[in-house]
């Protein structure tokens, strides 16, 4: 998929004679989707430090993060109410540890984590120079995440993001997730542009790029890592989020619209 950033033209005669036809011209990009956690904010470094200081150790995040992802599977697939995700989790986590507490401990370690990481979020550093570039280049801007509205929102407004983006689109809130093609279309719906003329960034390949795509939308996945490997078809990769300017003026063909220097 390309796009390309139209330029008015002055209106123009219609001539109907028989003529070969031009060259095919790439819709406009008018939307710029991005998702939050470990693509904006470095969610993972945050959750270590957290999970760390409450339990003593540092070597259960791979735990924390299986039992996560498992239980947000079940939200998407509508067997368990994003309300108790959190509480569940972190009870199975505990189990995992040896530990059977009531629903009140629980519900205070749950407390005490989110407080702890309210205090250590961070921004990426290739962060605001992107949103800046976006900003100006006149397209419009969407975070898409699958995680808790409250705190998502609340992130966005005390890391200084929330005035970047023209909507914020959480899975809690719409009843779908990523990679659910609905998701991507309700926002590209209340921003009034189609699939076609919308990117989405994210850090998962299946769930961010690979979901993007098969929705309509250009997919592009932040690889921090570098990892090896060919990529899905249609599926662009980048390393790092300087790369995005350079990656939608060349590879989307935008025109108008100068390359960061």
């Amino acid at each position: 998929m390309e796009f390309a950033l139209a330029s008015p033209t002055a209106p123009q005669t219609v001539d109907t004679r028989l003529e070969p036809p031009g060259p095919w011209s790439p819709p406009v990009l008018r939307l710029v989707c991005l998702d939050i956690d470990d693509t904006l904010i470095d969610f993972t470094a945050a959750g270590r430090r957290a999970l760390a200081a409450l339990i003593g150790r540092t070597d259960m995040w791979p735990l924390w993060e299986r039992i996560t992802d498992e239980h947000v599977a079940r939200v998407v697939a509508g067997e368990l109410d994003y309300a108790d995700m959190h509480p569940r989790r972190t009870r199975c986590f505990l189990e995992e540890l040896g530990v059977y507490a009531e629903l009140a401990d629980v519900l205070a370690f749950e407390s005490r984590r989110k407080e702890l990481l309210r205090r250590s979020w961070r921004l990426f550093d290739d962060v605001l120079p992107c949103l800046d570039w976006l900003q100006a280049a006149g397209v419009q801007l969407a975070a898409v995440t699958n995680a808790s509205g409250v705190h998502q929102r609340a992130k966005l407004a005390d890391l200084g993001l929330a005035r970047f983006f023209d909507y914020v689109a959480i899975a809690g809130e719409l009843g779908v997730a990523k990679p659910d093609p609905v998701m991507f279309h309700t926002v590209c719906l209340a921003l009034g542009c189609a699939p076609s003329e919308a990117a989405h960034v994210g850090d998962k390949l299946d769930t961010d790029a690979v979901g993007a795509r098969d929705a309509g939308l250009g997919g592009i996945w932040l690889d921090r890592a570098g990892t090896p490997g060919d990529l899905p078809t249609g599926v662009h990769a980048i390393h790092s989020l300087a790369e995005l300017p350079e990656l939608l003026v060349c590879e989307f063909a935008r025109v108008g619209v100068p390359a960061p220097r």
